[in-house]
């Protein structure tokens, strides 16, 4: 029954490219034929459960079927099986690579209840669970100068991960409007990439904030190395008691953080950020979000990846965020700068299999490899983008038009 369902599911799901399958019984289907920038991917189905998990939940069982060895590529990678199947179904055309399922979707409503739970203690142990398996394996992902582990932002011209990254630091700084002399906070500061691009062009204090251990003593180590430890402070601490403490800033900047907050923290995140900067501050939120209404996180990522996580709708970030009077004032979308950059983190992976297996084990490079395949994806044929939202308390923060963000810009880009 499993077979015959997966079967009719391939069949209305793949129609460009070709997938082989081979199932466990020795019988074979093609689905799909031949197209011009669409794969050709060969699998086979180790067992006879396979196709019953996929149907379960595809994301899910497709993901731990691979992971155990059970579903196996014989022809292509992850990243081609990914992609072969999103891109016959893209979102914007009223595409979507889950058959209906009444388990599937109990298990999204039993995930949004989880989500809910992402107070202090369990934020800093979700925050763990992917930042802190060790900085060895970002080092051999991640572009060598910035370490930034979020989307990059290309502008014609740019081919490389690390001036990508550079592109998106200067982008997110100019937005900011930063003057000599003021405070900058980084709420979720990574390895200290942002805080030290910062430093470096601008006569500023910038304190960098994260619940990462990992993390912290990296971003130290290497602002020490960068020569701006006068002028940045990296502190582990979860954002809501940092705003307890009175401190106000001129300009707040979060990269990449917003997703990890929660939907039911919305609000407190904006209250604490609105708490934090002075009156005539400037914030930019550099955030995932979701194409079209509010969703839910499928098990995959819930599981194995973000636990706690959340992709937020523009509409329920906008709404949370002018509960507290703070004014949007500029909002772009990146659309697919965030399949570039995932693309160049595979790629990297996949250079650096061996060294990766030895750090954890076939297993999680297989994991890892899934997740990075199917964010790069969803990206390019699904339902995600990436927001850059600019705040502020005051009107007149900021020139009237938006000519200050090109050419600021140009400047930190040396153009």
């Amino acid at each position: 029954m499993s077979k015959t369902l997966l079967n009719k599911f391939l069949s209305k799901g793949v129609t460009q490219g070709r997938l082989g399958v081979v199932f466990a019984d020795g019988s074979a289907q093609t689905y799909g034929e031949a197209a011009q920038g669409f794969p050709d991917i060969v699998i086979r189905l180790a067992d006879s459960r396979v196709p019953r998990d996929i149907i379960m939940d595809p994301r899910l069982g497709a993901a731990e079927a691979f992971m155990d060895g059970r579903l196996i590529i014989e022809e292509g990678d992850v990243m081609g099986l990914v992609t072969l199947l999103r891109a016959n179904n893209p979102w914007d055309q009223g595409g979507d690579i889950d058959p209906p399922s009444v388990l599937r979707r109990i298990g999204n409503a039993a995930g949004y209840a989880f989500e809910k739970v992402n107070d202090r203690i369990s934020a800093k142990s979700n925050v763990a669970h992917h930042y802190d398996i060790g900085n060895d394996l970002y080092a051999l992902m991640l572009d060598e100068e910035h370490w930034q582990y979020s989307c990059a932002y290309w502008p014609e011209g740019v081919e490389t991960l690390g001036d990508a990254q550079t592109a998106k630091l200067a982008h997110i700084a100019a937005k900011l409007a930063i003057k000599p002399g003021q405070t900058v906070l980084d709420i979720g500061c990574g390895w200290g990439g942002m805080a030290i691009f910062l430093a470096k062009h601008y006569d500023v204090k910038v304190t960098g904030i994260t619940l990462s251990e990992e993390q912290v003593a990296l971003a130290q180590k290497r602002v020490e190395e960068a020569g701006v430890a006068h002028k940045v402070s990296i502190e582990l601490v979860d954002y809501r008691d940092f705003a307890k403490a009175g401190r106000k800033f001129d300009r707040i900047v979060s990269v990449g953080m917003f997703e990890h907050v929660g939907q039911p923290q919305f609000e407190t995140f904006f209250a604490a950020c609105a708490n934090l900067l002075t009156d005539d501050g400037v914030m930019l939120l550099h955030t995932i979000g979701r194409l079209g209404s509010p969703g839910s996180t499928d098990a995959f990522t819930r599981k194995y990846i973000f636990p706690g996580g959340y992709i937020p709708a523009l509409s329920e970030t906008v709404e949370a965020s002018e509960k507290y009077r703070l004014l949007a004032t500029d909002v772009e979308t990146l659309r697919i700068h965030y399949g570039k950059t995932l693309r160049c983190w595979y790629a990297n992976c996949m250079e650096h299999r061996d060294a990766i297996v030895d750090m954890y084990d076939e297993r999680f490079f297989r994991m890892w490899t899934f997740y990075l395949a199917g964010a790069a994806t969803v990206f390019e044929y699904g339902s995600m983008c990436n927001y850059q939202i600019q705040y502020t308390r005051s009107r007149h923060a900021l020139p009237l038009t938006r000519d200050y963000i090109e050419a600021e810009e140009k400047r930190l880009l040396g153009g």
